[in-house]
């Protein structure tokens, strides 16, 4: 959406210059007999034949970047290539040059921080919360808490703070978790953000009105410094952790589902017991209001036996995102590890429009091979990366 134009080399080896079309401008377009016009021309008579495939097999999630975006393209009235070539992963040519709108970033900020006991509340807070337009919802686990708790003297050293002074910044939280007898299960970030400090005062305090019927413990922070302390928390715990833990490093394959808000307590634990079945620990982190969450284990994939894992756990893990008609990947699209299991998302005639759609662009599958289309089990295995 933010994309205005681009030049792209595509695999005649001639850089195009890709931007939105009204039907006048597609059709003297298609009536060119070069490879650009061809590739205009069939493109859009595969979108218009199979158009009711194609716009049945979209999703119903917020974020999504499995496969080809093919139900963008063509809305009626305008024809963009730029939103297929978007996300396909350098699979359909070379991007070289994009003309981008930009969003100015807001003068006035601040914070709310949640505190939940369980996941159950996570969807009816968030519904709560959505109407008022925050700029982020923006969560993280327990798990991950504890890490911060456990790696602070660190954390501290990394924030350029003294271990005291960066303690004594989560004394209102350290009250927050004596009321609630425990560490909260589950912490979002509300961040709002207006030009007018007025508005944004405004907007925090209908917040607090909305979510007060679901008694979820909750903050308000004003300065950047205290704002700061979570995200320093959230990125470094995990960074400390993989420090810690010998040969045991981060190994991305099932981070970054997506599934409707409201299914995610009930999702949540069955997708941590397939973890935790294979003996694969683990922490979350997300954006609620999305209902895109990245669970990151750790792993020591020079052993087989662990690399035997990402197989195993992927098969489950997916047939459990299919089984809530959710994304298997919301931002960090397929790559070579989720290619094999998009049949776990789209019916075999959709992946056969992407086959078309890949060999349309690239007929010597030149780009970027084995990623949206020809994936495999045995390429995923043989670039696993073991050091």
């Amino acid at each position: 959406n933010f994309i205005l134009e681009m030049k792209v080399i595509l695999s005649d080896s001639n850089e195009y210059t890709i931007k939105p079309l009204n039907k006048v401008e597609l059709d003297k377009k298609m009536a060119q007999e070069d490879f650009e016009g061809k590739l205009y021309k069939n493109l859009f008579n595969l979108i218009e034949g199979n158009r009711e495939v194609i716009n049945n097999a979209k999703p119903n999630v917020s974020k999504n970047s499995a496969g080809y975006y093919l139900w963008n393209i063509w809305d009626g009235e305008t024809f963009d290539l730029n939103k297929l070539i978007v996300g396909s992963q350098g699979t359909l040519g070379v991007i070289t040059e994009a003309k981008i709108r930009l969003v100015r970033e807001k003068s006035h900020h601040d914070m709310v921080a949640l505190f939940f006991k369980s996941w159950d509340q996570l969807p009816q807070v968030t519904k709560a919360i959505l109407p008022y337009e925050p700029e982020s919802l923006e969560t993280f686990d327990e798990e991950t808490l504890k890490l911060g708790i456990r790696f602070m003297p660190e954390i501290a050293k990394r924030a350029n703070m003294g271990f005291f002074s960066f303690l004594a910044q989560f004394i209102p939280e350290a009250f927050i978790g004596t009321r609630m007898l425990g560490l909260p299960k589950l912490i979002i970030l509300v961040e709002v953000a207006e030009n007018d400090d007025k508005e944004v005062k405004r907007k925090v305090k209908n917040i607090i009105e909305a979510i007060r019927p679901f008694n979820v413990w909750h903050r308000v922070i004003e300065k950047d410094s205290e704002e700061n302390k979570f995200w320093i928390m959230r990125r470094e715990s995990f960074n400390l952790l993989r420090e810690h833990v010998g040969n045991k490093k981060t190994a991305p394959f099932v981070e970054d589902f997506c599934i409707l808000v409201e299914k995610v307590p009930e999702f949540l634990p069955k997708a941590l017991k397939i973890l935790k079945d294979n003996g694969i620990e683990a922490n979350i982190a997300g954006h609620a209001g999305n209902g895109n969450f990245h669970i990151i284990p750790l792993m020591d994939l020079r052993e087989k036996s662990e690399r035997d894992k990402i197989l195993v756990v992927s098969n489950k893990f997916y047939d459990l995102v299919k089984e809530y008609k959710g994304s298997i990947t919301a931002e960090h699209n397929d790559g070579i590890v989720r290619t094999p299991y998009l049949h776990k998302m789209y019916n075999p005639e959709v992946l056969e429009l992407f086959r078309k759609t890949k060999e349309l662009f690239d007929p010597q599958n030149i780009f970027n091979p084995g990623k949206k289309v020809n994936g495999s089990f045995e390429y995923l295995e043989s670039h696993i990366a073991i050091e």
